[in-house]
């Protein structure tokens, strides 16, 4: 399985087409692949293995999300202000 993921990242170009986000605005799914990340981060280091499958995540959000976005989240995440459940 951590084979197809890294195949799959090498070949990554931006994201995919997701049928849980149908519509022209990927608002919600630059917002769901955030989040996804690090609850996948989470779970995966409360099991002590490793994170790489997470990472396709990390892509995707960073394809779809502005920059301002991800700065703003990363920053409700450290002062503990971040209104999505990790």
């Amino acid at each position: 399985m951590a084979e197809d993921i890294q195949q799959k990242l090498e070949k990554y170009r931006t994201a995919p087409f997701d049928a849980r986000f149908p519509n022209q605005n990927q608002t919600r799914n630059c917002w769901q692949n955030y989040v996804d990340f690090y609850r996948c981060q989470k779970a995966l280091d409360a099991k002590g293995v490793d994170t790489a499958p997470c990472d396709w995540y990390k892509r995707v959000y960073k394809s779809l999300c502005p920059l301002s976005w991800i700065e703003k989240w990363d920053t409700q995440r450290e002062d503990g202000t971040f209104p999505g459940k990790i």
